[in-house]
């Protein structure tokens, strides 16, 4: 990995110059001249004949008398780096602004011809060459606009609108990848409410991020936003700006914006988002629908800003150079054998797209990316040339020293998914290696890591920590002087935090972080075959033990649902098939209680020697006796030497070297307020 970085802003403790902000704004549009025309986003080439809405490039110019920047937004699916280095090249001859203070990002319609290669669509040459000319017009007429201006920002959330889209199956429903290698854990699109899923690989950035400029005079002249949803979508073979452009006529109207107003929607960390909750039952959508609504959403914030008629404007680029995951050996000879038998070299499937894809990635297996992180006052916008999982949008928020912060994705050129490391034993279409998804395992993590050291340079402080709110039934745990005890509400890594900072657990491969919990604002582990091990840790004849989970998987699915924990001898389990499924069991003793797939429960395992106590929600489900067996390692969401791990959440786990009254452990289950289980 290597990093180079380029420097745009002033030195620490200069002032900046006192007339104040000047912005300019302006938008041309680079639809196609004829149609038919090949469009992109999809695995194969498709073509489509009519325009539903204009393509657009829209283009913002800020100068605050020291540093000049322009941000462009585009209406294509993806560019590639060397076309946008060449643009930036002649728009800095024609403005001079230099290339490294320009953005230029994709809106990511999949409703636009292609500029680049992608998947089973070539790159459109003649096309290309329009758009480079148009996107040196516009910004070349944004800089011609600067006028006296001031700022503001705000941020709202849209929850509604956008949801994780990729979901983790049951174990016994993998499918095949394009290789033929059954590694699909988790995928794109599960289906609505589809009884072979269990749930969501990750969070979820709700937020709509607004930033406005205005004339001295109050006159709306740009509005930037930012959201965090990948595309609506189009019925038909049409070309369309999809949401992104739809989205900016309707809120120019609500703001009453005039003619020579720019609204511009920016692509956020959507790379696992999309408007669909598959957790629920399907629902109609469109685009004018999705555009209003968050249009609307918009419009009630855009009051609420307070503007700013100086700001400190910064900014830093970084290159960064990654590998790509290329083929071995024998899967390049399949690749060449596939692909020489395609008529014309033109994919009519999804294996020879993927067999035409390790050819490109054996002959480019290095790649650089441009990073860069933008300043506008106390706001930060960091900019990456990938599709970027919600997840590490929600990282650079929570970890930024900026009081906001936000992420515009598909920035500066396109390298494809990048999921966070833990993701990828899970397997999926963002895993698959092919141009769109082909960066190393850990780019994720270096590209997170970089942009939030130039975060901290261009801020002149250190990051934030990200740390889980202390709930009610944290502060209860924590009073009753656990021996350990894991939150998981861990956002990036393989350590499970011990909240008293002794005892960390490991997690291992098969796992998802920073989901849901029980609560509201508590998070979770989904483990997908995967458990937490704590080493160095072993119970003795006196203990208890208590968590917090939600199983996902049919009671009816295999001989034992999955396992909550084990210690040595001792595990706690619930029955499937072999037993009465969907209760708990520990050793020979057996619950009273069906526990119902996806629902928060709270169980706590009282031993005192050879006397067992199992309570669940509050109340006894199991007392008995069970001998003491020998210890060994605590594993969470699994038993040592069997495979039914827990497929579910687990959002707390604490162990008492001592045992537990039911009084106690009664308050620690109603301060969790979850509802009482009939």
């Amino acid at each position: 990995m290597r990093k180079t970085f380029a420097l745009g802003l002033l030195a620490c403790g200069a002032a900046w110059p006192a007339e104040g902000l000047r912005a300019g704004a302006h938008e041309v549009e680079i639809s196609p001249k004829s149609l038919p025309i090949i469009v992109s986003g999809g695995f194969l080439a498709r073509s489509c004949e009519r325009l539903e809405s204009p393509l657009m490039a829209r283009a913002l110019a800020l100068d605050d008398g020291s540093l000049r920047v322009a941000i462009v937004l585009v209406d294509t699916l993806m560019m590639p780096r060397q076309l946008l280095d060449e643009v930036k090249q002649k728009a800095s001859r024609a403005t001079g602004i230099p290339v490294e203070r320009m953005l230029i990002a994709a809106t990511h319609t999949h409703s636009a011809p292609p500029l680049m290669g992608a998947l089973g669509t070539d790159p459109n040459p003649a096309y290309a060459a329009l758009v480079s000319e148009r996107l040196v017009e516009v910004i070349q007429g944004a800089a011609a606009r600067l006028v006296p201006a001031r700022i503001g920002w705000t941020a709202v959330d849209a929850p509604e609108y956008t949801h994780c889209r990729q979901w983790i199956l049951r174990p016994d429903k993998i499918r095949k990848d394009p290789f033929g290698e059954p590694t699909v854990r988790a995928n794109m699109h599960p289906g609505y409410q589809n009884p072979e899923f269990i749930g969501p690989t990750g969070p979820v950035d709700p937020e709509l991020s607004l930033v406005a400029i205005q004339t001295r005079r109050g006159e709306p002249l740009a509005v930037l936003a930012n959201y965090s949803m990948h595309y609506v979508g189009v019925p038909g073979p049409l070309l369309s700006a999809d949401y992104f452009g739809h989205f900016s006529t309707k809120l120019k109207r609500l703001i009453g914006a005039g003619p020579a107003g720019v609204v511009m929607m920016s692509q956020g960390t959507s790379g696992d988002l999309h408007w669909m909750d598959y957790s629920r039952p399907k629902q109609e959508m469109n685009l004018d629908i999705y555009s209003e609504a968050l249009a609307r959403i918009a419009a009630q914030a855009y009051p609420t800003i307070r503007y700013h008629e100086a700001v400190e404007l910064g900014m830093l680029e970084e290159k960064l150079t990654l590998r790509r995951r290329v083929p071995d050996a024998r899967r390049l000879a399949w690749a060449r054998e596939t692909f020489a038998a395609i008529p014309e070299g033109k994919p009519r499937n999804q294996a020879e797209v993927y067999a035409r894809e390790q050819i490109y990635l054996h002959e480019e297996p290095v790649r650089e990316l441009k990073l860069q992180v933008l300043k506008l006052g106390e706001l930060a916008i960091a900019a990456i040339p990938n599709e970027v999982f919600a997840i590490t949008g929600l990282k650079i928020k929570g970890h930024s020293p900026f009081r906001k912060t936000f992420t515009i994705e598909l920035a500066n050129g396109a390298e494809g998914y990048i999921p966070p490391p833990e993701l990828f034993p899970l397997g999926g279409y963002t895993t698959w290696p092919a141009r769109t998804a082909a960066l190393e395992i850990d780019a994720e993590t270096k590209i997170n890591e970089a942009v939030l050291g130039m975060l901290e340079r261009l801020a002149g402080k250190r990051r934030r920590a990200i740390e889980e709110p202390m709930s009610a039934y944290a502060k209860a745990v924590v009073r009753s002087r656990p021996a350990a005890y894991w939150r998981f509400g861990d956002i990036a890594g393989q350590m499970a935090r011990d909240q008293l900072g002794a005892r960390h657990g490991v997690y291992e491969a098969g796992y998802a972080l920073y989901l849901d919990g029980a609560q509201a604002g508590a998070r979770a582990v989904h483990l997908a075959g995967g458990r937490v091990r704590v080493p160095r840790l072993r119970l003795g004849g006196q203990y208890t033990v208590e968590t917090v989970f939600s199983n996902g998987l049919d009671n009816h699915a295999r001989a034992v649902t999955g396992y909550l924990w084990s210690c040595g001898g001792d595990a706690l389990g619930i029955q499937g098939t072999a037993g009465e499924p969907g209760r708990l069991f520990f050793g020979p003793l057996t619950g009273r209680t069906a526990i119902a797939p996806n629902s928060w429960n709270h169980v706590a395992v009282v031993r005192d020697e050879s006397r067992v106590i199992v309570y669940l929600n509050g109340e006894e489900e199991i007392r008995g006796k069970a001998p003491v067996l020998e210890a060994g390692e605590l594993l969470l969401g699994a038993a040592a030497g069997e495979a039914a791990t827990l497929e579910g959440r687990l959002d707390e786990a604490a162990i008492f070297t001592r045992p537990l009254a039911q009084g106690r452990i009664r308050r620690h289950w109603a301060a969790l307020s979850l509802p009482r289980v009939p």
